[in-house]
């Protein structure tokens, strides 16, 4: 795990609601990176080496459970520890331009929410690429440098309760997976948020797979005409 404000997290007095906010295909249109970073591989290296990249990049997913760009290029580099095309391939992941993929509306969203509680990331990753997603996109200034990076965040409940505490959650995620199995551990006490938004969100097998969130979005700037006063009473009356 890693959280970008220890201290100030760990002091926080209990909040009447905590947005959680995922980053890939929820804020961030990651799919757009993907596709950038094909294109970036196909001119650098070529198609055979590119489809290689892939191959070791979804190997290390399965691995890990969360998509590690840069350690699938350190894998990447024992095969082919001469190819000078690395050190570029490198640089165009440490300096993608992620403020330019955000989705439209994201931080207006984000600023939004704060009306009603404090807003924070919620993410998977690993320890550098991800960190530098969310610091160079923007969000970590947007939420004020509350920043949850795990290996698996839906087993992280009880950290992420310990350092955000709150009578109710919401939770705002691409993959219906993660929704919902934190609804599975918190029940009432979050509701969940689901913006179509990416290939995990339009992938028929798991929209089959797992039920519904509570809120169904086309986009993550639909937010914007949310009122989450609603669910403040709702809790309310549940006490």
């Amino acid at each position: 795990m890693l959280n970008a404000t220890d201290g100030e997290a760990l002091s926080m007095s209990p909040a009447d609601i905590v947005f959680l906010f995922d980053v890939d295909n929820t804020l961030l249109d990651n799919d757009r990176v993907t596709e950038d970073l094909q294109q970036y591989l196909e001119c650098e290296v070529g198609p055979e080496r590119r489809k290689r990249y892939w191959t070791i990049f979804e190997q290390l997913r399965v691995e890990l459970g969360y998509a590690d760009y840069l350690g699938a290029l350190q894998r990447y580099r024992a095969e082919y520890p001469r190819d000078p095309h690395l050190l570029t391939v490198s640089h165009f992941l440490i300096n993608y331009p992620f403020a330019d993929r955000l989705y439209p509306s994201a931080l207006a969203v984000i600023e939004h929410v704060t009306r009603w509680g404090p807003a924070v990331i919620l993410s998977d990753g690993d320890v550098v690429f991800q960190p530098r997603k969310v610091e160079r996109s923007g969000l970590f200034k947007a939420v004020q440098g509350r920043v949850l990076i795990y290996i698996h965040k839906e087993r992280e409940l009880d950290d992420v309760e310990e350092r955000y505490p709150a009578g109710h959650y919401v939770l705002i995620d691409d993959k219906l997976r993660i929704l919902s199995a934190v609804k599975t551990s918190w029940g009432s006490r979050v509701t969940t948020v689901f913006p179509r938004q990416g290939h995990y969100a339009l992938d028929r097998q798991m929209l089959a797979r797992f039920p519904q969130a509570d809120v169904t979005i086309d986009r993550i700037g639909d937010l914007l005409s949310h009122d989450f006063s609603t669910v403040r009473r709702c809790k309310d009356q549940t006490n």
